[in-house]
């Protein structure tokens, strides 16, 4: 992991001011874009792919101790609604307390496991939900460690369009690339 502390990732996190949602437009539509960029960065490269609300005060990206800073819930809340209207997070409630996050769209994650299984000339062989996500073979891969739920969604893209068939049996989920 190339960066591991936020200040690797984003100059103006230690910015007083980007704690504070700015009243001005054009200065907030530059400030949303920033947050967003930071936290799909983070998520990115920490592997976060859900977020609970009810966390949100420990959640590192949304406080700063070296400057006494931190996100109110309001701000928080129109920062997860900017998301969600970017298509990176989805909502896994209707209370609106806990989203999947996507730092890469379900299409580019799909494309990018489907590389990967082709690559290793995979195809037509029948592979775990588990020795993909914690598999000895995966480790070097994007997805290696992902949340489950994003996993399935993953796959499921792939079904979509025909390149895979997602199966359950004996308690076990699996799937089969075409």
């Amino acid at each position: 992991m190339a960066a591991t502390k936020i200040s690797d990732i984003s100059w103006f996190h230690d910015f007083p001011p980007f704690f504070t949602l700015q009243p001005n437009l054009d200065t907030r539509r530059k400030q949303l874009d920033a947050w967003c960029s930071l936290l799909l960065e983070y998520c990115r490269l920490k592997k976060v792919c859900t977020f609970d609300v009810n966390d949100a005060s420990k959640f590192p990206p949304f406080f700063n101790g070296k400057i006494n800073r931190q996100l109110d819930n309001n701000f928080i809340q129109i920062l997860l609604e900017e998301l969600r209207s970017r298509g990176n997070i989805e909502w896994e409630d209707k209370n609106k307390r806990r989203c999947l996050i996507f730092w890469n769209s379900l299409e580019e994650w799909a494309k990018t496991v489907y590389q990967w299984i082709t690559s290793r000339g995979m195809n037509r062989t029948v592979c775990t939900f588990y020795e993909l996500l914690h598999g000895d073979d995966t480790r070097s891969a994007d997805f290696h460690d992902i949340d489950p739920k994003l996993f399935r969604r993953i796959l499921n893209e792939l079904e979509k369009h025909g390149q895979a068939t997602v199966f359950s049996e004996n308690g076990a989920d699996g799937v089969k690339f075409l």
